[in-house]
């Protein structure tokens, strides 16, 4: 673990730079961030001393990619006879960012068993570190991950037909996906009593990733499955990028799927609004 900047211990530069630093709010923003960073940096430096973990959290999306493309792909139909590849690439996308939230709530619920979390309680540090640090370096991640598998999907040939502007646009949907998922998993994380039982979230996760519009368009789905399917908040995001980067897009003209733009962005917005403040207080409640 990192080495936290013990400020119990104050020393004559130390006085000097909190001087320099201004008042008591910015010192306190100062050591906020820098404290969000000694986290982050923890969390990266976990992935040098633990090569599996990348192998993992890496090649599944990768795997994934090749194993619906290649194995599926030609048995699959996209929208308007278009290639099912450009189909399902956004959609894989939206699938490696929705299994991050199982990382994330393991990751918590790990450090949380182990006391770890204990430990950083106890250290004259910002009480938002912990919580801020995880969700940062898990960002940072999560964009390795989507620039790897973009490369990875590049190389199958898919393409992005939409223009610059919208295709960061669509990968910015993507990460405001995730960021809302980090919430979720952070809460789940301090909830969840051991990482074993952190590691049936998949059987919650793979099946929300199924019923959506990742894989196939609702409209190929039993009325009532497919209804459940476009109201999926994952399948907002799925149809949106798919809008954005130029690929091919499943509509049966209902409300939700007409406006996936919009959805896209109220969707994360609503879970980050509710959960964000749960996941605060349950840390705050760790301490009582």
């Amino acid at each position: 673990m990192s080495q936290v900047i013990d400020r119990s211990a104050v020393t004559q530069p130390t006085e000097k730079v909190n001087l320099d630093l201004g008042s008591g709010g910015e010192r306190r923003l100062y050591w906020a961030i820098a404290d969000c960073w000694t986290v982050v940096r923890r969390g990266l430096l976990t992935y040098r001393r633990h090569p599996s973990y990348i192998a993992w959290q890496l090649g599944f999306p990768i795997v994934s990619v090749l194993l619906y493309g290649y194995v599926f792909g030609g048995a699959m139909k996209a929208p308007d006879d278009g290639d099912y590849r450009d189909f399902l690439m956004p959609g894989m996308f939206v699938m490696t960012m929705a299994f991050g939230l199982m990382n994330t709530a393991i990751t918590v619920v790990t450090d949380s068993t182990k006391g770890v979390i204990d430990r950083f309680r106890s250290m004259p540090m910002a009480p938002s570190a912990v919580v801020t640090g995880r969700g940062v370096g898990d960002l940072m991640v999560s964009s390795a991950e989507l620039t790897i598998l973009a490369a990875t999907a590049l190389a199958m040939g898919w393409s992005a037909d939409g223009g610059l502007l919208k295709t960061v646009g669509a990968f910015g949907l993507l990460m405001l996906l995730r960021f809302c998922l980090i919430w979720i998993g952070i809460f789940l994380g301090l909830v969840i009593p051991s990482p074993e039982a952190a590691g049936g979230l998949y059987a919650v996760v793979f099946p929300l990733t199924m019923i959506s519009s990742i894989f196939a368009p609702p409209s190929s789905m039993p009325d009532w499955l497919g209804t459940v399917a476009a109201w999926n908040p994952i399948s907002s995001t799925a149809a949106a990028t798919r809008e954005l980067f130029g690929n091919p897009v499943a509509s049966d003209g209902s409300w939700i799927q007409e406006n996936a733009l919009l959805m896209a962005v109220v969707w994360p917005t609503a879970l980050t609004a509710i959960f964000l403040p749960l996941a605060v207080r349950r840390f705050q409640q760790l301490s009582r």
